[in-house]
């Protein structure tokens, strides 16, 4: 009974006290508690320091504010010039040039459409919408990061996963997430999304040495891409999440957790029937 009569005065305090956007802010810096409030929200009155408080938390709001654009102008130029500095010492056409000379390439008519189904499942999407940077991928890393206190989501496209392949090192850090950026508008503009996807399958490391689909094909199945089974493709999309842990010649029981993973993520985005899924999952692969 005591507890609601509390209740009820402590509602009528907040109904009578204006600003209650102030008066919120303020709760919330000075504590928790609900007899605690009442007490600074009634000396609040009594002083008269309430235009104080309203003054002290818009400076606050407004040096974070200030804060938070200087360190992200201060990345983005950062990131440009990281951006500019990786182009003028090799330009993108040498890049791609060199990476389609290599032995054994894949061409993307040579990638089973199963396999492209699964690549873009689980590592972006929304591959063939956006223009190289998949803005609610950022938005939900972004906001998983804060939450975490660390570093623990990218939000890359394969665009930009391909543009750090061809120029950058692993290391997660802002500036290069932005030179990334940069990097991957200008690989949509001066090639299609298939040409994009192929030297994309032709740079990442699939573990045990293979830095291509097509070694890591022939390495794993003793196949051509083209002539991979549903099982082995759903298989070694899922790899290069992390090579250390589900390639199959490290742990068969991991690798196949992370194809369960890739599988389920297609049925999610339209691509496998759950019969389809079931089907793929039960087949046998041979090492």
């Amino acid at each position: 009974m005591l507890r609601n009569e509390q209740n009820v005065k402590f509602g009528e305090i907040i109904r009578n006290v204006p600003h209650c956007w102030d008066m919120v802010c303020a709760i919330y810096v000075l504590g928790n508690s609900q007899h605690r409030v009442l007490l600074m929200v009634i000396n609040i009155q009594k002083e008269g320091d309430w235009v104080k408080v309203r003054r002290m938390l818009k400076c606050l709001a407004a040096c974070a504010l200030a804060a938070a654009l200087c360190f992200c102008g201060g990345a983005l130029i950062k990131g440009y010039y990281m951006y500019r500095a990786a182009i003028e010492e090799v330009c993108l056409e040498d890049k791609v040039s060199a990476i389609q000379a290599k032995e054994n390439y894949t061409a993307f008519d040579q990638l089973p459409e199963i396999y492209v189904d699964a690549v873009l499942s689980v590592e972006d999407h929304r591959f063939y919408s956006h223009l190289g940077i998949d803005v609610i991928a950022i938005a939900r890393a972004a906001f998983n990061d804060i939450r975490a206190g660390a570093f623990v989501e990218g939000g890359s496209t394969v665009t930009q996963q391909l543009a750090k392949n061809l120029y950058f090192t692993q290391e997660k850090e802002l500036e290069r997430k932005v030179a990334e950026m940069f990097l991957a508008f200008d690989l949509e503009r001066s090639y299609s999304k298939n040409e994009i996807l192929e030297l994309y399958v032709n740079t990442i490391y699939f573990g045990n040495g293979y830095y291509c689909v097509g070694d890591a094909s022939q390495g794993y199945f003793g196949k051509e891409p083209e002539d991979r089974t549903d099982d082995e493709s759903t298989l070694l999309a899922g790899v290069p999440n992390a090579p250390s842990c589900y390639a199959p010649t490290v742990s068969p029981r991991l690798a196949a957790q992370r194809q369960a993973q890739v599988v389920a993520r297609m049925v999610k985005c339209g691509y496998f029937t759950e019969e389809r899924a079931h089907e793929t999952l039960a087949a046998e692969i041979d090492w």
